[in-house]
Formats: C-alpha cells, sequence, structure tokens
C-alpha cells in the first residue's frame, strides 16, 4: 500500500530521532565501557545509561520499522531486497568480527611466545573437555537450527500450529544453551584474566553467547509477531533475518567448538 501521491515502490524513510539517539547512546557505552575498565569513579554508571539507552531506541526504532512493514504496507517487494542485502552485510560485518577473536587465538596458538612458555595451552590451564558441555551444547544448537528451519517450511505452507510449537521449541533450546554456558562458565578453572589463553576464550565464546541471547529475543520477538498474524506466506522477511542470524549463530559455534574447544585440548601441553 502506497501514499496517494507516491508513484514509486521504494520506501522514503520519514524523519526519525532514533539514528542520533542510537549513535549518542553507543558513543556512551563506548566511553563507559573503558573508563569501567579503567576503574573510572562513574565509568559503570555512564556504561549500564549507555546500554539502557541502547536497548530503549533499538526497541522503540525496531517498533516503527515493524509498524511500516505491517500496517503502512511499506515494505514492497523492493524495500525487501534492499533489506534483504543489509541483513547480508550486517552479517558479514559479524563475520569479521567473530574473525578477529580467532585470529588472536591462533596467533597465540600456533607460534605461544616464551612469556607463556612456549607451550599452548600456557602452564597452569587446564582446558574444558570437549565432550562434556561443548558437545551437548553443539548438538543443542544444531538442533534449534532444525526446528527454525522448519518453522520457516510451516510459515510458508501456511500451517501457523506446527509453526508456532517450531517457535517455542527453538526459544526452549536457546534457553538450555543458554543455562548449560552459564554453568560451564561457572564450574571453569580458569578466567578471564588467565593471561592470553583466558581472555581470548572469554572473549569469543562469551561473545558468542551474547550473540545468543540477542538471537532469542530477535526469535521471540518473531515468535510474538506470528500470534499477531504478522506474517503471510509470502511477507515474511522479519523471521527470514532472524532465522537468517540464528545459523549464522550456528556456524560460529561450529567453529569455536572445533578449534577452541577439541583443538585446543588436542594440543594442550605441546611445546611449540
Amino acid at each position: 500500500m502506497l501514499h496517494n501521491n507516491q508513484r514509486h515502490t521504494y520506501h522514503m524513510v520519514t524523519v526519525s530521532p532514533w539514528p542520533l539517539l542510537g549513535s549518542l547512546g553507543a558513543m556512551i557505552t563506548t566511553f563507559g565501557g573503558v573508563m569501567y575498565m579503567h576503574s573510572y569513579r562513574s565509568g559503570g554508571l555512564a556504561l549500564s545509561l549507555g546500554i539502557i539507552s541502547l536497548t530503549v531506541v533499538a526497541t522503540l526504532w525496531w517498533r516503527d520499522v515493524i509498524r511500516e512493514a505491517t500496517y503502512e504496507g511499506m515494505h514492497t517487494r523492493l524495500v525487501q531486497i534492499g533489506l534483504r542485502i543489509g541483513m547480508v552485510l550486517f552479517i558479514v560485518s559479524e563475520v569479521m568480527f567473530f574473525f578477529a577473536f580467532f585470529w588472536a587465538y591462533f596467533h597465540s596458538a600456533l607460534a605461544p611466545t616464551v612469556e607463556i612458555g612456549c607451550v599452548w595451552p600456557p602452564k597452569g590451564i587446564v582446558p574444558f573437555n570437549p565432550w562434556g558441555i561443548p558437545l551437548l551444547n553443539t548438538c543443542i544448537l544444531l538442533l534449534s537450527g532444525v526446528t527454525i528451519t522448519a518453522v520457516h517450511h510451516y510459515l510458508i505452507s501456511g500451517d501457523q500450529v506446527r509453526a508456532e510449537e517450531g517457535f517455542l521449541y527453538t526459544i526452549g533450546l536457546a534457553l538450555f544453551f543458554t543455562a548449560f554456558q552459564a554453568f560451564e562458565y561457572f564450574a571453569a578453572p580458569f578466567s578471564i584474566s588467565d593471561g592470553i589463553y583466558g581472555s581470548t576464550f572469554y572473549m569469543a565464546t562469551g561473545f558468542h553467547g551474547l550473540h545468543v541471547i540477542i538471537g532469542t529475543t530477535f526469535i521471540a520477538v518473531c515468535f510474538v509477531r506470528l500470534l499477531l498474524n504478522h506474517f503471510t506466506k509470502q511477507h515474511h522477511f522479519g523471521f527470514e533475518a532472524a532465522a537468517w542470524y540464528w545459523h549464522f549463530v550456528d556456524v560460529v559455534w561450529l567453529f569455536l567448538f572445533v578449534s577452541i574447544y577439541w583443538w585446543g585440548s588436542v594440543t594442550s601441553g605441546i611445546t611449540m
């Protein structure tokens, strides 16, 4: 549905405060994080305010996007192509984000320096058993990838009941993954301050855990939208974006499991 005076299928976005407020929230979060890590008195407060502001802005901004798509009919086929390209580029940027963590890990693992005893993992570090919780979480994430794909199939076929069931299975599996990772962190024999191994391990797996939480929220919002009849057989890009993001999370975890958990335990105690 287009405006009466609009003769094209492009979406001419109206004036919005969210880009400016979002950039300000990101700046406050960045400065607050740096101040907090350097033990400034107001660092924690600035970081908290930045995260809260980003959360509020993101919620209201995406609310407006949902309104434009569902109630105003502004997301035509041409607009959806642009949204798909944008989502692909976002996922590519996320790939580069995790690539930096893998680079840091392998840079230290393949050529351990004298400072850590020329051995990987460094002396005193007991790596996780990959065949325990890491393998279980791998199975959980792979299964969640199957269930989210099933939801897409049911949406296309118009079976809303089974689509709702698939959503519940996916969200449940995601919550199980997060709970097991939290338990793994609680029982870990090393911390993020234990040298290069601890920092690279927790940065990589921790940010992946954060992405799982974000993806779970993304899927939960899509589940609510399904209950509100926002999706049709032909128009459900919001869900497709969530599914793409979730598959990206799955793939990153496979790389984490193979490189950090399995390969890291295999090379344990080997001097380079």
